[in-house]
Parts: C-alpha cells; structure tokens; sequence
C-alpha cells in the first residue's frame, strides 16, 4: 500500500490512462468514490494512501487534481486553513470541491472526542467567495481562491430512529427552500430543531 513518500509515483500510475485524478480525504473503510484516491490516518481496506492528511497533501504536487471530495472528515481536522491553502494549490481551475461535515448544532458532535472544528452555514464563507447569503463574512486577508457553489442542511437520525428520519426530511426540505430560511433556521431555530449535517459544494477559481 502506497505510504506518504511515494505519492509522486502513485499518482503517475494512477494517470496512465489520462483520466482526471481525484482524492477523497477520510474515506475511512467504505470509499464512496472507487476511482478516487482514498487518503486516511488508519490503514483500512480500500484506503490508497495513510497518513496524517495536511503531510500527504504537501507532498502531492501542484494542479494535480480535478475533484476532492470529503464525507465527515473535516471537523476532525486542527487547522482549516491550512487545508484550504493545500487544496488550493493542489486543485486545478474549475475543480470541485465536495464537503459534508456535522452541523455545530448535531446532537452527536460533541460526543465525539476525536472532533477539533465546528461548522456551520458560514464556516467556508470565511476561506472562499460566496453570492449565497445575506450575511457577509470577513476574510481576514485569507487568499480566496474558492467559490462556493452550494450548501445544503441535511436532517436526519442515526438508526434506528427512523420515525424521526422521516419527520426530518420534511423539515429539510422547507428549512432549504432559500437562503434566506437557512440563515433564519440557523440563527433562531437550530438549537429547538438541530441539524445533522451540511453539505457545501465548492470551485477552485
């Protein structure tokens, strides 16, 4: 399995073919994007690279990738802006950038010891630029090098509490049916009804 000092190599096989390169950060043991290159800290199955995250994306080199995508990975994360600055650089023009991550308001979030960040509607607003909401973020003289395309509230609960799943669903789809009632959930209503996730869809300017 390849490790952190032969990513170069890796990553020269894997384009052979000529066909676009992807990671998916945190895949844990079930990657959702097979082609993709899965990078986690543990070594499971179908994981393609194992390491600390911010040390592998310094050795991957630059306008390397067309897509990074990252399913409940980042509030694991110290420094976002880090992170940011390394997929910025490793991203290509035009390349998506696909995160879900627990709402800070997740019932579940703080119970687990391993998560560092909180996120919430405005989180990415802070390192990309944004035509989304009302309100406005400073970007304390971050380089924006990102776009923010979508963001989403996702509501739902872990099994078995499929009851609740569905009356859930219903809330996602009015609480999303503007940008205007996403800030309004968040900031009136999220601590009565919390959100589970949020998913924002992002481009590499």
């Amino acid at each position: 399995m390849p490790t952190t000092h032969d990513i170069s190599d890796f990553i020269r096989k894997r384009n052979e073919n000529g066909q676009p390169i992807t990671l998916e950060l945190g895949c844990g043991d079930r990657k959702r994007h097979t082609d993709a290159i899965g990078i986690d800290a543990l070594d499971y199955e179908g994981v393609d690279i194992v390491g600390d995250l911010q040390d592998v994306l310094k050795r991957f080199p630059d306008k390397c990738t067309s897509g990074v995508f990252s399913y409940h990975c980042f509030e694991h994360l110290m420094n976002l802006g880090n992170i940011m600055d390394q997929l910025a650089r490793i991203m290509k023009s035009g390349a998506k950038l696909e995160v879900v991550v627990p709402h800070f308001s997740n019932p579940y979030f703080y119970s687990d010891a391993t998560h560092r960040q909180p996120f919430g509607l405005y989180t990415f607003s802070y390192f990309a630029r944004e035509f989304i909401f009302s309100r406005k973020c400073p970007d304390y003289k971050n380089t924006i090098c990102f776009e923010i395309k979508k963001t989403k509230l996702i509501f739902k609960s872990p099994r078995p509490f499929y009851g609740r799943w569905a009356l859930k669903r219903i809330i996602q789809a009015i609480v999303n049916v503007s940008s205007y009632s996403m800030e309004f959930y968040e900031e009136n209503l999220c601590w009565l009804i919390p959100c589970y996730e949020i998913h924002f869809e992002l481009e590499r300017l």
